[in-house]
């Protein structure tokens, strides 16, 4: 599988992605866990997504535990997390809220580290736009975590491109990534300035929801149910094993290369989805998806 640097001067991800927000769902026990890890690293899947908040701030916590069965896969994959959100729940929290400032990004990285047992990040993102974020707050936050060698690289994600500039602006490294939400079902990206943005500095996206969260699949939903169906035709017509994989190709052939995050813990699925770098999908046929989706003819 390739592996690419989601900037010039980032880190080297891999092509698909593993998203652990669901990993308590899965219900696994640590064996398993180190289990499932591995064999998507023998699938060429090294990049695993976390962020601080998900599993109410117990999943980074659980991989760390499967990752500690054996610490040497440490060096083999990519952890990237996210913090900034702060969640009701364990933290004690009265109501959701964004937090950005150098002392709160700091801590939750301390904590991050001791969850994996691991002393860098390969790659931290500010989870979500904070309407109080202090571009040079936050600058100086990242600076220290670098300088210490805790976190080696520097995202955001679904930030706008103003937001994404103005928080470039304060910093001496670059942010190499946005991770923003792409699918079939979900085309703001594509129109909104962001894609254009980030092909504009060579900046690979990384993919969230790309399946639409599993709306795809629903049978109530009248847009998803136009996809699904000019989705299956799509793959009759490619030899794809299922509309999932199809969806996973068209989001492929943008041109920014977003990295496709995949949240299943069946291998069986990561093992489908890796197959849509093989598909190659006509121009025509990609723009049927599209107009599926939006339920009209481009202009």
């Amino acid at each position: 599988m390739l592996h690419a640097p989601t900037h010039p001067q980032g880190p080297v991800l891999s092509r698909f992605i593993a998203g652990y927000w669901r990993l308590l769902d899965w219900q696994m026990t640590p064996q398993q866990r180190l289990g499932f890890l591995q064999a998507h690293l023998d699938l060429g899947i090294s990049s695993c997504d976390h962020a601080d908040i998900y599993g109410d701030y117990q999943c980074e916590a659980a991989f760390g535990e499967a990752l500690a069965l054996n610490p040497g896969l440490r060096e083999r994959i990519q952890l990237v997390t996210k913090c900034g959100i702060c969640l009701p729940g364990s933290k004690g929290y009265d109501l959701p809220h964004y937090n950005t400032s150098a002392g709160h990004i700091q801590h939750q990285v301390e904590q991050s580290l001791r969850h994996f047992g691991t002393d860098y990040l390969d790659l931290l993102l500010i989870h979500r736009p904070d309407p109080l974020m202090q571009a040079d707050e936050v600058a100086e936050a990242f600076n220290q975590l670098q300088q210490a060698g805790k976190v080696r690289h520097f995202g955001v994600s679904n930030f706008t491109p103003s937001q994404f500039d103005l928080l470039q602006s304060r910093l001496d490294q670059p942010l190499v990534t946005n991770q923003v939400e792409i699918s079939p079902l979900q085309l703001t990206a594509l129109h909104d300035g962001t894609l254009d943005h980030l092909q504009q500095h060579r900046i690979r996206p990384m993919a969230w929801s790309c399946l639409g969260g599993g709306r795809l699949f629903s049978p109530a939903d009248p847009q998803a149910r136009s996809v699904r169906l000019e989705l299956s035709k799509v793959a009759e017509e490619v030899g794809a094993e299922g509309v999932d994989q199809v969806a996973l190709a068209w989001l492929l052939a943008l041109p920014s290369n977003p990295l496709p995050i995949l949240g299943s813990g069946k291998i069986e699925r990561l093992q489908q989805a890796v197959a849509a770098e093989r598909l190659n999908l006509t121009r025509e046929q990609w723009f049927r998806i599209w107009v599926a989706s939006t339920g009209h003819n481009v202009p």
